[in-house]
C-alpha cells in the first residue's frame, strides 16, 4: 500500500487566490518562560519581522486580536485552573504550593512574569480567526501565537498552559458540523485529542515521533471511543523521516480523511519541530518538505486556520513560518533574506532555507507500509461522513474594532487609523510599492537607475538621497559627480 513518491518542488498556484486574516500582537515577543528553556515567544516576533520585510503584509489583512477572556477560556478549561493561572506570579509562587502540583506547573511549566496575559493572546488570536472563518470574513486565518496543543482541561503540559486550539475548534463548531485537526508537530497532539477523542464532530489526525518520547501517547491502535470511535487518526514515525517519506504518508492519509470524512473547515498545526536541526525534534525535515503540507492542505479550497506550535530552534522556525504564510499567499519569495532587526541570527548563509541533514531515516518501507494498512482499514468505518443537526446560530455581538486605535487623532492621519490600513490590500495588479517611502530612504539606486537618472525614471528626487551615500558601513554607491548633480536638482 506505501508507495514512495518523489519530492518535488512546491508550485504556486497563482490562480487559487484566497482571502487571508493574520493574527499577530506585538506583546507576544516580550514574555520569556526563563533562562536556559527551550520555548522562546521571541521566535513569533522573529518571523513577524520576516513576514513584513518580506513584503507579506501587502497580501493580508493584518489583525491584533482581543485577548481571550477568563469566562471564553473556561469553555474548554476548569474555573479553578484558569482562576489559578490569573492569580500565580514568580512573587507569590509560594502561596500555591499544592495547586502547582494539582495543575502540573513546575519545570517544564514555569511560573513566569505575564504568564495570564501570554495565555490570553494564544487564545484570542485563534478564537478571533475561528471567528472570522464562521462569518465568511475570510478564507485562511493564520495565528502562529497559537498552536499550544498539549494542555489539558485543568492541567499545563509540554509547555503549554491554554489550549487555543480546542478553544478555536469549540468556536469553528458552532457553524460548521464537522471539523479536521492536522498537526505535523514532532510531538502528539495529546490535549486536542483528548478533549474530542468521544466525538464525531472532530476528527483529529496527528503525525509524530512515537517510542520513549514527550508525551509518550499517539499508538497507532488509539483510535478513539464511543461516538468518537475511529475518529482519531494517529501516524506513529520514527527517527530522521525525510521529505519524500513524510511526504509519502501524509498525503494518501490526508486524501482520504478528506474524501470519507467531508470536514467543512480544517485546522493545520504547523510545530516547527519536525525540521531538521530543531533543539528537541529527531525529524528530518527540510523547509519546503515542512511547508508541502500547508500546500497540499491548501489545495482542498476549505477554509482553514493555521496555527504555530512547537520549535526549538528559533532561526528555522521563523523561517518556516514565514516561508509558509508566502504559499498561503500565492507569492514567491527571493531565497535572499531581506535586512531585518533580527538579521544576526540567520548567519551564516542568510538565506530562506532550512536544510536536511544526513540523518538516518529509521522508517523502513515495510513500517510504513504497515502503519498506512492499519489507518486505511480503521478509516474504512468512516466511509460515510457523520450528520449533526444543525440549528440557527444567534449573530456574534457587534465587532466594535480596536476603539483605542480609531481616536479621532488616529483616524485623522493619512489613510485612517492603523487598524483601517492593516486591513487594506494590496490588489494584485499594482504596478508601485514603497508609496509611502521618499527614493533616498532605502536605496538611491533603484533597477539600475542611479540617483542622476531618478527623476527621468517618474520618481523625484530627495534630499535624503544625497546624505545616503553608505549603507550600513558600506562605501558610497554614487560617484561625486552624480551626487552634485541631485544637489543642482534639489535646488
Amino acid at each position: 500500500m506505501y508507495t514512495q513518491l518523489p519530492f518535488d518542488e512546491i508550485k504556486i498556484d497563482e490562480s487559487n487566490k484566497r482571502r487571508i486574516a493574520y493574527f499577530y500582537d506585538a506583546d507576544v515577543g516580550n514574555y520569556a518562560y526563563g533562562a536556559g528553556h527551550p520555548m522562546k515567544p521571541h521566535r513569533i516576533r522573529m518571523a513577524h519581522s520576516l513576514i513584513m520585510n518580506y513584503g507579506l503584509y501587502k497580501k493580508m489583512e493584518i489583525y491584533r486580536a482581543k485577548p481571550a477572556t477568563k469566562q471564553e477560556m473556561c469553555q474548554f478549561h476548569t474555573d479553578e485552573y484558569i482562576d489559578f493561572l490569573s492569580r500565580v506570579s514568580p512573587d507569590n509562587l509560594d502561596m500555591f504550593a499544592k495547586e502547582q502540583v494539582k495543575f502540573n506547573v513546575g519545570d517544564d511549566c514555569p511560573v513566569f512574569d505575564g504568564l495570564f496575559e501570554y495565555c490570553g493572546i494564544s487564545g484570542g488570536g485563534s478564537m478571533e480567526g475561528a471567528a472570522r472563518l464562521n462569518r465568511g470574513k475570510c478564507d485562511i486565518a493564520i495565528n502562529y501565537a497559537g498552536g499550544l496543543h498539549h494542555a489539558k482541561k485543568s492541567e499545563a503540559s509540554g509547555f503549554c498552559y491554554l489550549n487555543d486550539i480546542v478553544l478555536g475548534i469549540i468556536e469553528l463548531l458552532r457553524y460548521h458540523s464537522r471539523v479536521l485537526y492536522v498537526d505535523i508537530d514532532v510531538h502528539h497532539g495529546d490535549g486536542v485529542e483528548e478533549a474530542f477523542y468521544s466525538t464525531d464532530r472532530v476528527m483529529t489526525c496527528s503525525f509524530h515521533k512515537y517510542g520513549e518520547f514527550f508525551p509518550g501517547t499517539g499508538e497507532l491502535r488509539d483510535i478513539g471511543v464511543g461516538k468518537g470511535k475511529y475518529y482519531a487518526v494517529n501516524v506513529p514515525l520514527r527517527d530522521g523521516i525525510d521529505d519524500a517519506t513524510y511526504k509519502s504518508i501524509f498525503q494518501p492519509v490526508i486524501s482520504k480523511i478528506m474524501e470519507w470524512y467531508q470536514p467543512s473547515v480544517v485546522v493545520l498545526q504547523c510545530g516547527g519541530d519536525s525540521l531538521s536541526g530543531d533543539r528537541l525534534g529527531c525529524f528530518n525535515l527540510s523547509m519546503a518538505g515542512h511547508a508541502n503540507c500547508v500546500s497540499f492542505m491548501k489545495s482542498f479550497n476549505i477554509p482553514m486556520m493555521v496555527v504555530g506550535g512547537g520549535g526549538y530552534t528559533m532561526r528555522n522556525v521563523a523561517r518556516t513560518w514565514t516561508y509558509e504564510s508566502s504559499i498561503l499567499n500565492n507569492v514567491k519569495l527571493p531565497a535572499e533574506l531581506p535586512y531585518n532587526e533580527y538579521y544576526e541570527y540567520y548567519g551564516p548563509d542568510y538565506k530562506l532555507d532550512v536544510r536536511p541533514s544526513n540523518m538516518y531515516n529509521a522508517n523502513s518501507p515495510e513500517y510504513l507500509d504497515k502503519i498506512l494498512t492499519n489507518i486505511m482499514a480503521a478509516m474504512e468505518n468512516t466511509k460515510h461522513a457523520p450528520s449533526i443537526q444543525m440549528n440557527q446560530v444567534p449573530n456574534d455581538p457587534e465587532d466594535l474594532g480596536d476603539v483605542d486605535e480609531d481616536m479621532p487623532d488616529a483616524i485623522d492621519t493619512k489613510g485612517g487609523s492603523q487598524q483601517a490600513r492593516d486591513a487594506i490590500i494590496e490588489p494584485d495588479n499594482e504596478f508601485y510599492d514603497d508609496d509611502e517611502k521618499d527614493t533616498g530612504e532605502k536605496n538611491v539606486a533603484i533597477n539600475g537607475l542611479s540617483g542622476a537618472n531618478v527623476e527621468k525614471s517618474g520618481e523625484a528626487p530627495n534630499e535624503s538621497a544625497s546624505n545616503n551615500s553608505t549603507t550600513n558601513g558600506n562605501p558610497s554607491i554614487l560617484t561625486d559627480e552624480e551626487i552634485s548633480q541631485i544637489n543642482e536638482l534639489n535646488q
